[in-house]
C-alpha cells in the first residue's frame, strides 16, 4: 500500500480514489486515462503520479486498497452462526451497501478487474484476483443446503441471484438513479421472494 498516499486528508484521498474507481470501472484498464481521472478528482496530474508513478501503479493500488476494504467489510458484516442462505446473501448485500456508500463504484471496480484482458493490468492483480471470490465461497458454505427442496440447484440459485444483483446495480448506473440503500432494498425484496419458492 502507498503509505504516502495516506498522509493525505480523508475527504482528498476518497475523492481520488472515487475518481479513479469511477474511470477504470467505466472504461476499463486500457481505456482509463489519466486526464478523465485527474479532471473528475480536480486534481493535477503531477500531484496523481506523485503518489502513483503511473497508470499502472494507479491500478494496481486502487484494487489492492478495494479487495482489503471489501474483504473486511464482508468478513466482519457476514455472521458465522447462520447457516440459511438467504440470510447470508442478505446480509453480504448489506456489507456491501456499507462500502458502496463511501465507494459506489467499488463493486462496478472489481466486477471490471474479473474480466480484464490487459496483459500487464493482469500481472500486477494476478496475486490478489482470487480473494474476493474465496471469501464469498466460505461465506455460502456456511449454508444448510438440505433446507432446499429437492428440485432446487443450489449452484444455479446462486447464480442466478449473482447476475440479478449485478444486473440491477448496472440498470441503477445507467439510469443514474444509483443510491445504495436503494439497491440494497431492491435486492432483499428478491432475496424475500426466493426464499418462499426454494425452501422445503
Amino acid at each position: 500500500m502507498n503509505e504516502k498516499f495516506f498522509d493525505l486528508k480523508k475527504e482528498k484521498q476518497d475523492r481520488m480514489i472515487n475518481a479513479s474507481l469511477k474511470i477504470f470501472a467505466i472504461n476499463g484498464y486500457k481505456h482509463a486515462s489519466t486526464d478523465d481521472i485527474v479532471a473528475e478528482a480536480g486534481i493535477s496530474k503531477g500531484l496523481l503520479f506523485h503518489y502513483f508513478g503511473s497508470k499502472l501503479g494507479l491500478y494496481t493500488f486502487l484494487y489492492d486498497y478495494s479487495v482489503r476494504f471489501m474483504k473486511l467489510e464482508l468478513t466482519t458484516g457476514v455472521s458465522s452462526s447462520t447457516d440459511d442462505y438467504f440470510e447470508i446473501r442478505k446480509q453480504i448485500e448489506f456489507a456491501k451497501m456499507q462500502v458502496l456508500k463511501n465507494y459506489p463504484y467499488m463493486q462496478q471496480f472489481l466486477d471490471r478487474c474479473a474480466t480484464e484482458n490487459v496483459s500487464e493490468a493482469l500481472m500486477a492483480i494476478e496475486k490478489q484476483r482470487s480473494v474476493i471470490q474465496d471469501v464469498y465461497a466460505v461465506l455460502k458454505n456456511q449454508t444448510n443446503r438440505a433446507l432446499f427442496a429437492d428440485s432446487i440447484s443450489f449452484e444455479k440459485l446462486d447464480a442466478m441471484l449473482d447476475y440479478t444483483i449485478t444486473g440491477l446495480m448496472c440498470t441503477h448506473f445507467r439510469d443514474d438513479s444509483f443510491h445504495p440503500e436503494m439497491l440494497y432494498e431492491e435486492t432483499v425484496s428478491y432475496l424475500k421472494m426466493l426464499k418462499q419458492i426454494s425452501y422445503k
